[in-house]
């Protein structure tokens, strides 16, 4: 095991791991602990009381966090004629079809989302292996399958991520990155909390969220008291 840091040291002694913080506060001791010399991304990491292994317990989809990520996302589109000129437009990174399947089978990935249009997706299939696994495969459940590549592109520019709960039930998501006031985290907190609660699957028993920690890329964990369901931008909120 890596031997911790001064600084990895000083901020676990910082965090109570037996108290469970309103997520205010959770973000303001987040940003006092962070201390990396680049600007960290914030992630939120959901457990819950569901078998992704049931086809009925999935829990996948997207939202647009209200004060965006932070990062700055290189959009890929698979479009022709008139759909790929509005999503060049709409400020796509890269555009294309034959040629970008090629690209892609190439190995060159230099981008963080796509979108297509339907009748391109019986070639974006063949990229199956190589997009699926990176998480990277255009869905329509996701809104990444469109003929509106437009707002897609904008979307996804504008500060929409995918949420997903892996084979352990944890859903790992951005909220954006240590830069951000400890208000605007707890907003994006709050939004995601939001969705997961109004998306939880009706085959679900049990206790749904077990545990919520949030965390920056080189901080350890803060838990955050799950039963706050509103106020998520005032001191000691609760129920």
């Amino acid at each position: 095991m890596a031997k911790l840091t001064k600084k990895q040291a000083a901020a676990i002694e910082k965090i109570d791991a037996d108290a469970q913080y309103a997520p205010l506060e959770a973000f303001v001791l987040l940003k006092e602990v962070a201390s990396a010399n680049f600007d960290e991304t914030v992630e939120a990491h959901f457990r819950l009381g569901i078998d992704t292994r049931q086809a009925d317990q999935q829990l996948r989809g997207m939202i647009s966090l209200p004060n965006g990520t932070g990062k700055s996302v290189r959009v890929a589109v698979f479009a022709e004629g008139e759909a790929a000129r509005q999503a060049e437009e709409a400020g796509a990174d890269i555009v294309g079809s034959d040629d970008l399947i090629a690209d892609i089978q190439a190995g060159n990935i230099d981008f963080d989302a796509t979108v297509a249009t339907p009748d391109q997706m019986p070639k974006v299939g063949r990229l199956g292996k190589i997009l699926g696994t990176r998480g990277l495969m255009p869905n329509p459940k996701l809104g990444t399958v469109t003929t509106d590549v437009a707002k897609a592109v904008a979307d996804l520019k504008g500060g929409k991520v995918e949420y997903r709960a892996d084979r352990y039930g944890i859903a790992h998501v951005i909220l954006g990155k240590v830069s951000f006031s400890a208000e605007q985290l707890a907003e994006n907190y709050g939004a995601i909390y939001d969705e997961i609660i109004r998306m939880k699957p009706a085959a679900a028993k049990g206790r749904y969220v077990k545990s919520i920690a949030v965390t920056s890329t080189m901080s350890p964990g803060i838990p955050v008291d799950s039963s706050v369901t509103r106020a998520y931008t005032t001191p000691q909120a609760t129920e």
